[in-house]
C-alpha cells in the first residue's frame, strides 16, 4: 500500500504549497499577530494548508517517514512560483534555479534512504525526550533569530518551524502507522500532541514568513522537516538509513546542492505586499509669501 500513500501524499504537498503561499503574503501584509484572524485570504490558506496536512497525514498511515517526507520537497518548485505570482510578478530565475536545486539535492538525498515499512513503535520516556530536543531546538533558534535580519532571520524561524513540523510527522506516523483498525489506540497522549504541536508549527511558520523572504522560508522547513523526520524514524521508530560506502559520495553531491539552493534563495530580496507611501505633495506657497520672496 506504499504507492497509495505516496499518491495521498503528493496531492497533499500540493495543498500545503498553496496554503503556504496565501498566509506568506497575508503574513508580510499584516505581520505575524492576532490581527491575521480578520484575513479572509490567511483562512482560506490555512483550510487549503490544514487539508493538506491532513492528506500528509493519512499518507504516513499507509508508508512509512522515508518515503512519504521526500514527497513534501517536490512541491518547492511549485510553492515559490506561487508566491510569486501572489505579488503579481513573474517568478525570478533565481527563485526558480533555487528551487530546483533544493528539491533536486534533498529529494536525491532522500533516495538514498533505503525503504523499509516497519511498524512504529514508540516508548513515553524516548518521546518525551524527543519532545524536549525539538523545543530545545526551537528556543535556540527563535533566540537566535532576534539578534538577526532579513534571510538569517527567516531562515532561523524555518528551522524552529521545520523541526516542529517534523514531530508532528512523526507523532502521526506512531499513531497512525501503530493503530492496527483498533481505534482504541487513539486514546493516548501522542494524539493529543499532535494539534499542540501543529498549532505551534504554524505559529512559527507564520513569523518565518512574515520577515518576507518566501523562498528561503519555505526552503528551510522543507529541508529540516523530512531530514529530522528521518533522523526521528531511524533513531527511534527503527527505520533503516544508509549504510553503504558507495552512498557517501552522491549524499555528499545531494547535501553539497541543497546548500547551494538555499543559498541562492537566501540572496533575494524580500517581498513587500504593501506599496510604499507616495511622497507628500508640497503645500502650495501663498502669492503674498511668494511676492515676499522676491
Amino acid at each position: 500500500m506504499t504507492w497509495v500513500g505516496l499518491v495521498i501524499a503528493l496531492l497533499g504537498a500540493l495543498g500545503y504549497a498553496l496554503g503556504a503561499a496565501l498566509q506568506q503574503y497575508e503574513a508580510v501584509a499584516e505581520g505575524a499577530s492576532f490581527s491575521l484572524m480578520k484575513r479572509p485570504r490567511w483562512w482560506i490558506g490555512g483550510i487549503i494548508g490544514f487539508t493538506g496536512a491532513c492528506l500528509h497525514a493519512v499518507a504516513l498511515s499507509f508508508a512509512p517517514l522515508v518515503a512519504v517526507q521526500p514527497i513534501s520537497v517536490a512541491t518547492l518548485v511549485f510553492a515559490v512560483p506561487l508566491a510569486a505570482f501572489m505579488y503579481g510578478r513573474k517568478p525570478y530565475k533565481a527563485e526558480i534555479f533555487g528551487s530546483i536545486a533544493v528539491a533536486v539535492g534533498l529529494l536525491w538525498l532522500m533516495l538514498l534512504v533505503p525503504e523499509h515499512n516497519v511498524k512504529p513503535s514508540l516508548s513515553t520516556p524516548a518521546a518525551l525526550v524527543f519532545v524536549g530536543v525539538i523545543g530545545t531546538i526551537v528556543l535556540i533558534t527563535h533566540l537566535a533569530s532576534r539578534r538577526a535580519s532579513g534571510p538569517a532571520k527567516a531562515l532561523l524561524l524555518s528551522i524552529g518551524a521545520g523541526a516542529t513540523t517534523a514531530s508532528v510527522s512523526t507523532f502521526v506516523r506512531v499513531v497512525g502507522g501503530g493503530m492496527d483498525g483498533d481505534f482504541g489506540k487513539l486514546l493516548h497522549w501522542f494524539t493529543l500532541a499532535i494539534p499542540v504541536l501543529l498549532i505551534c508549527a504554524v505559529m512559527l511558520l507564520q513569523h518565518s514568513y512574515a520577515v518576507g523572504y518566501f523562498g528561503i522560508a519555505y526552503a528551510g522547513v522543507q529541508v529540516v522537516d523530512p531530514i529530522t523526520s528521518v533522523l526521528a524514524g531511524a533513531i527511534m521508530l527503527g527505520e533503516p538509513l544508509p549504510t553503504s560506502p558507495g552512498t557517501a559520495i552522491p549524499a555528499i553531491a545531494a547535501a553539497a546542492l541543497t546548500i547551494a539552493g538555499t543559498i541562492t534563495l537566501g540572496r533575494l530580496a524580500p517581498d513587500h505586499s504593501k506599496k510604499p507611501p507616495a511622497a507628500p505633495i508640497p503645500a502650495p506657497v501663498p502669492a503674498t509669501a511668494a511676492a515676499d520672496l522676491d
